[in-house]
Formats: C-alpha cells, sequence, structure tokens
C-alpha cells in the first residue's frame, strides 16, 4: 500500500514537471519588470528620466511584467492542463483539453452558485459582505479564490476519469461518444456538481487561513514563525497569496503613523517609510512578512539545489544540472522558488517538510535580529539591491542578512544531502537519485 501510494504521489511530481518548465523564464521576467516599473521605486530614486512613464526602456519593462505575469496569473489552468497531461496513460491531447473544459466548468459553476447566493451582485461586483480576498477573477470569471489547487483538483480528476473511460463502447445509437469523446462529457457533468460541493466546501478551507492571521500577529516571534511555516506550506496550493495578502495590505499586518498618516498593512508601512524623509530604521514589525525570504530564497534553497546536483547520477547530472542551475538563479534573482520546491515536493515530500521549517525559521530570525528589507515582489538580490543594499545598512540592518544567509546555505546543502542519501530520496521527477558511494566520494 505504502509502495502504490508513493509511485502515485511521484507520478503526480512528474506530472507537475511540464507546467514547472516554463516557470523559470516567467520568474525572471516578472522579477525584472515589475521590480523597475514600481512607481514608488521609480519616484524614490529619481529614475522618471530613465524609467518613468513614457521612456523606452519602461515600454519596454512593461512588456516584459506583463510577460511573466500572464503565465503566474494563469498557473491553475496551466497546472490543470499540465497535470492532466501528465497523469493520462494514452491519448494525452483528449486529457488536456477534458481538463481545460472541466476547468472552465467549474468556475463557471462556482460563478453561478456566488451569483445565485448573493456574493456576486447582479452588477458583477462582490458583496460587501463577503471576506476580502476569498472571491478572485478566474480566467475572467469570478470565482472562489482557489489558486493553482483548483488546477490540480480538476487536472487529478480529469485524468481519472480519462484513463476510465477512455475506451468505453456506447450502444451503436451514441456510438459516435464513444471512445476518447467521452472524455469531455463526462468531465463536463462531473466538475458542474464539483463546482457546486468546492462552494461549500471552500469557504471553510478559507476562513481557516484567515483566522491564522489574528494568531500571527497576537504571538511576536512565534506569530512570525507561524506565519512563516503557513506561508511556505500553503505554496503547493497556490493558496499563499490569500494567506499572506491581507498582511501586506490591510490592518491585519499591523497598523502605524508615519508622517501623520495611519498606515496599515506591512508592505504599506514599509513604503510609507521609504518616502518619509525622517525615517531613522524601517520597521522590522512591518517587514517581518517578508524580510526573512532572502535568507533562504538568495542562500538557502541555492544549497539544495547544490545538494540535488551532486547528488545526481553521473549520468543525469547534465540533464539536472540544466534544471537546477535555471531554478536556483530565478530563485536568487526574483524569489520565485516554485521551479526548485516543486522539483522535490511530490516525490521526496520530507524534503519539502525540511523546507517549510526552515524557511519559517527564517521569518522569525529576521524579526529577531531587526533586519527591515522590504519587497515588491519577492525576496530576490533585485529587491535586496534596491530596498536593502541601496538604502543603507543604518535603516535596513541589510548586512545581518549575509551570516545567517551563509548558514542557512550550509544547513540546506547538508540536511538535503543526507537526507537523499539516507533515504534514497528521488528528486527532479523521480529520475534524479543519489549514488550512495559516489555521493559521499565527491563530498570529502
Amino acid at each position: 500500500m505504502k509502495d502504490k501510494i508513493f509511485s502515485v504521489l511521484q507520478r503526480v511530481g512528474r506530472s507537475f514537471m511540464l507546467p514547472i518548465a516554463i516557470l523559470p523564464v516567467a520568474g525572471l521576467l516578472l522579477g525584472i519588470g515589475s521590480s523597475f516599473t514600481n512607481a514608488t521605486t521609480i519616484a524614490t530614486y529619481g529614475l522618471q528620466g530613465i524609467l518613468g512613464d513614457g521612456t523606452l526602456l519602461h515600454s519596454l519593462l512593461v512588456v516584459l511584467s506583463k510577460a511573466g505575469n500572464v503565465i503566474f496569473d494563469n498557473l491553475p489552468i496551466i497546472f490543470a492542463v499540465g497535470v492532466a497531461i501528465g497523469m493520462a496513460k494514452a491519448e494525452k491531447e483528449v486529457a488536456a483539453l477534458s481538463a481545460m473544459i472541466a476547468f472552465f466548468v467549474m468556475h463557471a459553476s462556482i460563478n453561478a452558485v456566488l451569483t445565485n447566493g448573493g456574493m456576486i451582485l447582479a452588477d458583477g461586483s462582490i458583496s460587501p459582505d463577503v471576506l476580502e480576498g476569498s472571491i478572485a477573477s478566474v480566467c475572467g470569471i469570478q470565482t472562489l479564490q482557489m489558486g493553482v489547487f483548483g488546477g490540480i483538483i480538476v487536472g487529478l480528476g480529469v485524468a481519472a476519469l480519462h484513463n476510465r473511460y477512455h475506451k468505453i463502447v456506447l450502444p451503436n445509437a451514441l456510438s459516435f461518444f464513444g471512445g476518447s469523446r467521452f472524455v469531455p462529457i463526462i468531465s463536463t457533468i462531473v466538475y458542474v456538481f464539483v463546482g457546486i460541493l468546492m462552494y461549500f466546501i471552500w469557504p471553510a478551507v478559507q476562513n481557516g487561513i484567515f483566522a491564522l492571521g489574528g494568531l500571527v500577529t497576537g504571538t511576536g516571534y512565534l506569530g512570525t514563525l507561524i506565519f512563516g511555516i503557513v506561508k511556505r506550506a500553503l505554496i503547493p496550493f497556490g493558496l499563499h497569496h490569500v494567506f499572506y495578502l491581507p498582511f501586506w495590505q490591510t490592518g491585519v499586518g499591523g497598523t502605524m503613523m508615519v508622517d501623520g498618516n495611519l498606515i496599515q498593512g506591512g508592505q504599506n508601512i514599509f513604503f510609507a517609510q521609504l518616502a518619509s524623509p525622517d525615517v531613522v530604521h524601517f520597521s522590522a514589525d512591518a517587514t517581518r512578512y517578508f524580510s526573512g525570504e532572502f535568507i533562504f530564497m538568495i542562500f538557502g534553497l541555492p544549497g539544495a539545489a547544490l545538494a540535488m546536483y551532486r547528488c545526481a547520477k553521473p549520468e543525469k547530472k547534465k540533464a539536472a544540472g540544466g534544471l537546477l542551475l535555471s531554478a536556483a538563479l530565478t530563485c536568487m534573482l526574483t524569489g520565485i522558488t516554485e521551479p526548485i520546491e516543486f522539483s522535490f515536493l511530490f516525490v521526496a515530500p520530507m524534503l519539502f517538510a525540511v523546507q517549510v521549517i526552515l524557511a519559517g525559521a527564517a521569518y522569525m530570525i529576521a524579526h529577531m535580529l531587526n533586519i527591515a528589507v522590504g519587497l515588491t515582489f519577492s525576496g530576490g538580490l533585485l529587491d535586496l539591491f534596491i530596498f536593502g543594499i541601496l538604502q543603507g545598512n543604518a535603516k535596513t540592518s541589510w548586512m545581518r542578512l549575509i551570516p545567517v544567509g551563509i548558514v542557512y546555505f550550509f544547513l540546506y546543502y547538508f540536511i538535503f544531502s543526507f537526507l537523499i542519501r539516507r533515504f534514497d530520496l528521488k528528486t527532479r521527477d523521480g529520475r534524479m537519485t543519489m549514488r550512495k558511494q559516489g555521493c559521499i566520494q565527491r563530498r570529502m
């Protein structure tokens, strides 16, 4: 039973590699574009002449940002199709089409139920009684914010339906609809009811996520640790945005008077302080929701990538090295961690558990050390340079990131190497495994 479950998880992990392959490029485009088109950044550093509206460079950066952003905005449907393709045993193109249809049907069904229930008003606006962030636009459909998890539900379900029914034989009168043609039909019917079911189930999940917010803000350093662990644990499901945005943009993340104005939300507080000439040191209480990301994104996860590369079979090193190097650079530059995390998430969940704990601790450590480096997008080198280094150590304490980061690099490297060697863990879609003696020898 255990081996069967593990085998299924490996297949799921392999199915993720298709949509993941585009993430490094998308991450670079979005990270570079969003970092240098931020209005606050441009105004703060007086770069209007170079990067301001109307300049050629600004126009190019906007294009880069939008090109990368469209991929991340549509990750749910990309994962729905990708997982269906990866899990289907035959006629994968049929599974892909069926997954896309089922994805639209599920969210359209949710939209209809939300409208009937008064959560979405007749003019298309969201009722003020609805929990902020719980309803979002997915491919132009106002629906529950399910993130990538919604895509996974569709991909796995459609693949199961496809594998069962793609060879079905119907009576002669209905024979045209038999075989592979039956798969999108049954997928449509099933996901009408899945959408209705999600209407009743998913809000409870969302409410649980937001309830954790009160726990985080009221428990000091421990709360920061909990925040970090929960945020990283939600990454596989794409639900981290639902969780952290209230901390960044609303009073859930705290309030502070800056230049006579009451500012709400950790990120808003940081940018208000950035624009203020009177701030001596940015508030670490405000930045505790993101400063720790620089520790494991720039230092920790690249250490994990190095461990996975060095523990790979010699014949797989070239392929593994290309993927892991691209993923590590993306992580370091832009803070996009999914390419690395999804390389071991489902095939070696033990490694992801380690990542969640170490990453969560990084948030707390940054908070304890009074590190206050802000960001626009994620904790990569681009944002560290703009909102840490350029601001000076006196205002951000960014230099404390370096010794902590070095420790984190070696922690990730040695822990990942040990676990891969000790338990013969698979990474990178199940093909990359270590050669026990070779790994030991190369490390010595």
